[in-house]
């Protein structure tokens, strides 16, 4: 028995390895465009006032790139307006291992952490759209019930109870 199953969509992602500051400091960032529209996840790094936001403005920049590209080559049609963050993730790389002085000659040990910024875009679902058409005609408003005519309906319903 043969199950169709629903075409996903493609993703397309960009990565920034080997940054400087601590995965979850990026994550701060992160989890503010997870979800978000391309275009308003571009207008949100641009406001944050994080010291990583640029570097995350840039991979999302990046992604969105490849994204067309890679429908150009494929031959894919892509609506670049519809596309969205779908993944931004902030995996831990290598600890830089470093010696800060500590007092009568000793030493302490102090990890910089490394991260390495993952971030995918895709394609929103037809019926998700961010974008709405205006190709059907406006819905027509409901007319107001007068204040008379609403008086006789509640004496029908009345007299129809009893």
């Amino acid at each position: 028995m043969a199950v169709a199953t629903k075409a996903s969509q493609p993703e397309y992602r960009a990565e920034a390895r080997f940054q400087r500051v601590s995965p979850q400091k990026a994550r701060l960032v992160l989890n503010l465009v997870k979800g978000l529209g391309v275009q308003r996840a571009l207008e949100t790094l641009a406001f944050t006032k994080k010291r990583i936001a640029p570097v995350v403005h840039k991979v999302l920049t990046s992604a969105l790139d490849n994204a067309k590209y890679l429908s150009d080559e494929r031959g894919l049609d892509l609506d670049v307006d519809n596309l969205y963050v779908k993944n931004a993730i902030a995996n831990e790389g290598p600890r830089m291992k470093r010696i800060r002085p500590a007092p009568m000659g000793r030493a302490f040990r102090y990890q910089r952490r490394l991260t390495h910024i993952i971030v995918t875009v895709a394609e929103r679902e037809g019926d998700q759209a961010l974008v709405t058409k205006v190709d059907a005609a406006p819905a027509k408003p409901a007319k107001k019930a007068t204040k008379k005519a609403s008086t006789a309906t509640k004496a029908k319903k009345s007299k129809a109870a009893a």
